[in-house]
């Protein structure tokens, strides 16, 4: 089992647990701190969604950072229970796990959210359906994070805001073409 480190807020530095199980692909702390920099270093107030949790590393680095409610849903039992064990350790009252299907749970969704960040296993090819789910959960000004093994199509009415790669991972962070930044 390996690990990865929360990088800002007041769990900076915390271990949050990696099985090693086929697919998953947590997170980097180099594009994390990306990520971070280009959201700013404090969320407050913001509504997340981290749609494919796998072992945290965003949803916890949001939560770190005073997001004031992180929605984390993830399908495979053995990582929801590793990410309630974290959450319990860290005394993370305002995350929220969900053993779901991201899809199915997006689709089904009334709430709005300020961040969305959608990383599905590669292998899945999940990108278009996942951020054809997201976007009617986006609040006005929102943004949509999406990691990938290749750069994204960007619906209709959006535009990659930010972007990078680092190795296999690219990286962009979608805004709507009519909407300031949080």
């Amino acid at each position: 089992m390996g690990e990865v480190r929360i990088i800002g807020g007041q769990w900076r530095r915390s271990k949050l647990p990696v099985p090693d199980l086929p697919g998953l692909r947590p997170t980097s702390d180099r594009i994390r701190e990306t990520l971070f920099n280009w959201l700013g270093q404090t969320l407050t107030g913001w509504r997340v969604l981290d749609a494919f949790a796998g072992s945290g590393a965003l949803g916890f680095e949001a939560a770190s950072r005073d997001a004031a409610e992180v929605v984390m849903l993830e399908r495979e039992a053995a990582l929801v229970d590793g990410l309630r064990q974290s959450q319990r350790r860290l005394k993370a009252t305002t995350l929220i796990i969900h053993r779901a299907n991201a899809l199915n749970w997006m689709t089904a969704c009334a709430a709005r959210f300020d961040l969305i960040f959608l990383d599905p296993p590669f292998a899945d090819d999940l990108f278009a359906r996942a951020l054809a789910a997201a976007v009617p959960l986006l609040a006005d000004g929102g943004l949509i994070y999406v990691e990938s093994p290749h750069e994204i199509a960007v619906p209709a009415g959006f535009t990659a805001w930010r972007q990078g790669r680092a190795g296999a991972v690219h990286y962009q962070l979608l805004r709507r073409e009519d909407n300031p930044t949080p």
